[in-house]
Formats: structure tokens, C-alpha cells, sequence
């Protein structure tokens, strides 16, 4: 197959794999009402089931399979991952009890936390600085993608099979893919190993920089300093909002999961992957190279999407509601891919797959793992006072987070154009050291 061929196919099949990736979480959060129900929990073990105890190993475990996706096979880890969470959301469906649920969906988030680090150092490797807003944000539209199954498909099959059949279902199609992964894509390591053996240039073998000089060298970095906290704000104002949106609507308005999967398939959907597809394609033709122009926009659209939201939540109308939640969406999800292509571009090359997973680390740990738990024991706070509707001021109160988001995003974009000049300094020094490895080894070869 041709490269660009393969290029092509390289984002659809990672696409597909971070749809299917997400989708359970979606789904998860569309059938907690289900799940307390049957296993009757509260709103507060239904937070951490859905948010810490998840976050936790998928944040921890994204450093040491970043680590190996750095310097090792990436289409290994990849195949390998995807078919652990995709046997552990099938397995779902037997958890008998709170803390049986609570095992398995650790064991899906460690294998969850091998996809998304090991994706953005592989599509870095594959495409050009001006390409990869375009590319990140055709990778990214994979997020969007798991709305339509996640929402659609599981709604309707939780309001006919059960919560348990459902997660059956999604866990499935995961498995297939992690053998399609394993058969059909290359390591650009290994191909280029194959056809020079005698390795002879810094680019084709370089030392790994040491965790404690990934995080060093990261930490001193203003910009990105900026960018790990907006997605540690973001996370936890958007998990602690997303996680109990289908509660909110199954409360406030009455609907049935079938109705309300349909309604968030078309909003997250439709909305997701043309406001995910729009921002690659709008920052890789009219800003190309031009982070700092990119960054800013990004703090413009988060701040729109808190105002949106807020709309949302004090609406009286269940389709006003919607409307405003995929005017938000459309605006949110532009972001995406430039965002992540800014942080590719920004970090050494050695440095890709690390980066990202530390950003994961602490967004996933504040966000994921605090925002649905805190989200869920506000509103048994404010239960005694508001009863079912406490769940809509909880959200209401979530929304100005944005602004703080935007802040960061805003901030960052004023130090980005020095910091990728420090980059690229960086990744030279680490080309010479790799230069210098080579040469010792060489010398000890012949001097034996």
C-alpha cells in the first residue's frame, strides 16, 4: 500500500479504536441511573464508581505505557491494550455487586490508559507541523464517533436488554480491532531498523530521556505548564458536567434512555465531528505554524461553551436544552485537535508519548477522577433542598469553570512561540547525545 494510502488508513483505524475506547464511559454515564437502581447505590458511589477509582489506574498507567511507547513497539502496545479494556467492558455485564463493578472497570481503565499516548506519538511521527492539526483532528474525530455508538446504540439497547447486556455489546467490536491493529499497521522504528541495520544517524537511534528529565524538562516550560493546567480545569469542570447530563435530563424532564441515547447521538454526533473536523481543518488552513493565533481562538471557544451551557441548564424546555448543548458541543470540540497538535509540536520528539500521558496523569486524576464524584455528592448535598432537581444546579454552578480554562489557553499562547524555539534546541541536544551513543558503541566494537 502506498504511504499516502496508509496514512489515511493509519488515522481511520486509530479512529476507530478511540471511539470504542470512549464509548463505555459514554455509555456508563447514560446507564447510572439503571445501574443505582439495580444495585442500589448511591449518587456518591456512583461518582467515584464513574470518576476516581477509574481515573486513578488509567492516569497511572498511562506513564509506564508512554514510557514503552516512546522507545518501543507502538503497535504492540496498541493491540495489546485494546483487547484488555475491550474483554473488561464485556465482562461488566456479570458484576454482581458495587465492588465487583468497581475491579472490572479498573481493569478496563488500565487497558484504555495504552490508546490515546501511543495514537499522538504515532500520527507526530507520520505528519508534517503544518499537517497535524488536520490529522490530530481526524484522529480526534473517533471522541465524537463513540457518541453515535455510545448514546445511540447503548441507549436503545439498555432500554430493551438491560444495562448488562449492554456493556456486552460494546465490548466486542474492540476486540476486533486490536487484531486488525496487530496485523495491518507498521512501526516506523522497526521499518526503518529493517532497511539499516548498521543504524548511523542520531534520528534512527536515540537515548531515551530519563522520566525525571521528561517531567524537568516539561515542568520548566511556561507554555505547557499553561496547557496542563487548562486540561486539568477542563476535565474537571466537563467530566463532572458530562458524567450526569443523562441523569439530569432523566430527572428534570422524565425521558427514557432510549429517547435521551437518540438525542445525545445527534448532539455529541453530529455536533462533535463537525466541530472536531472544523477546528483541524480551519487551524491548518488559516493559522498553520501559528500556534499562538491557534491558542488564542481555543481560549474564545471556551468561554462560549461555559455561556452555552449555562443556557442549558436554566432552561425550562428539554429541546432548548439540547440546542444550546450542541451549540456548546460544535464550539467545544473545535479545539481538539489543534490543542493536541500544539502539544506534539511543542515537546522533543523523544519526549511525545510521556508528554501526553502526563498531561492525562493530572487532568484525568482532577478531572475524570474529582469532577463526577464531586458533581455527585453537591447534589446529594443539595438533594434535602431541591430534591430531583438538584442535579441542575449542580451543573449550573460547573459552568463558569470554562472561563478558567480559557484563561490558561490564553495565557499559553503569549510564551508559545519561544517555547517551541527551546524544542527544537532541546531535541538537537538529545540528536547529539544520541550521536555520541552511537559512536562510543561503534568505537568498542572495533576497539574489541
Amino acid at each position: 500500500m502506498s504511504d499516502k494510502f496508509y496514512k489515511k488508513y493509519l488515522l481511520v483505524l486509530l479512529s476507530l479504536i478511540l471511539a470504542f475506547n470512549q464509548v463505555d464511559r459514554l455509555a456508563l454515564g447514560l446507564v447510572l441511573q439503571d445501574i443505582k437502581v439495580d444495585l442500589a447505590l448511591t449518587d456518591t458511589q456512583l461518582g467515584l464508581l464513574s470518576g476516581i477509582a477509574f481515573a486513578l489506574f488509567y492516569s497511572i498507567m498511562g506513564i509506564p505505557i508512554a514510557r514503552w511507547a516512546d522507545r518501543g513497539n507502538r503497535v504492540t502496545i496498541v493491540s495489546l491494550t485494546t483487547m484488555l479494556w475491550s474483554g473488561a467492558v464485556a465482562l461488566c455485564g456479570a458484576a454482581g455487586n458495587f465492588f465487583q463493578l468497581l475491579l472490572i472497570r479498573i481493569g478496563v481503565a488500565v487497558g484504555e490508559a495504552g490508546c490515546v499516548p501511543p495514537a499522538h506519538s504515532f500520527i507526530a511521527d507520520y505528519f508534517t507541523r503544518a499537517e497535524r492539526p488536520r490529522a490530530v483532528a481526524l484522529y480526534m474525530l473517533g471522541g465524537p464517533l463513540s457518541a453515535v455508538v455510545g448514546y445511540f446504540i447503548a441507549g436503545w439497547l439498555n432500554e430493551f436488554y438491560g444495562w448488562r447486556a449492554t456493556f456486552i455489546v460494546l465490548g466486542l467490536p474492540g476486540v476486533m480491532l486490536a487484531v486488525l491493529a496487530r496485523f495491518t499497521l507498521r512501526e516506523p522504528r522497526t521499518s526503518r531498523r529493517a532497511h539499516s541495520p548498521e543504524v548511523s544517524t542520531p534520528e534512527r537511534i536515540q537515548p531515551a530521556p530519563t522520566l525525571r528529565d521528561v517531567m524537568f524538562t516539561l515542568w520548566t516550560d511556561a507554555t505547557f505548564r499553561h496547557l496542563l493546567f487548562s486540561f486539568s480545569v477542563l476535565y474537571f469542570f466537563a467530566y463532572g458536567m458530562a458524567k450526569w447530563q443523562p441523569a439530569f435530563f432523566v430527572r428534570s424532564f422524565g425521558l427514557q434512555t432510549g429517547e435521551l441515547g437518540t438525542w445525545f447521538s445527534i448532539i455529541y454526533g453530529i455536533s462533535g465531528l463537525l466541530g472536531t473536523y472544523w477546528g483541524g481543518e480551519l487551524a491548518s488552513r488559516y493559522a498553520s505554524n501559528k500556534e499562538h493565533v491557534q491558542l488564542k481562538a481555543m481560549a474564545v471557544a471556551c468561554c462560549a461553551f461555559g455561556a452555552l451551557l449555562a443556557g442549558a441548564y436554566l432552561s425550562s424546555s428539554r429541546y432548548a436544552a439540547f440546542g444550546l448543548i450542541g451549540l456548546a458541543t460544535l464550539g467545544g470540540t473545535m479545539i481538539n485537535g489543534p490543542l493536541f497538535a500544539t502539544i506534539q509540536t511543542l515537546v522533543p520528539q523523544q519526549m511525545r508519548a510521556v508528554s501526553v500521558a502526563l498531561i492525562l496523569l493530572f487532568a484525568n486524576l482532577i478531572g475524570m477522577g474529582l469532577g463526577p464524584l464531586a458533581a455527585g455528592a453537591l447534589s446529594d448535598a443539595l438533594r434535602p433542598m431541591f430534591g430531583e432537581e438538584s442535579l441542575r444546579y449542580v451543573l449550573l454552578l460547573l459552568c463558569p469553570g470554562q472561563l478558567w480554562v480559557g484563561w490558561h489557553l490564553w495565557r499559553a499562547s503569549l510564551t508559545v512561540r519561544q517555547s517551541l524555539q527551546a524544542s527544537a534546541l532541546t531535541s538537537q541536544s538529545w540528536g547529539k547525545q544520541g550521536e555520541s551513543s552511537i559512536m562510543d558503541k561503534s568505537w568498542k566494537k572495533h576497539a574489541v
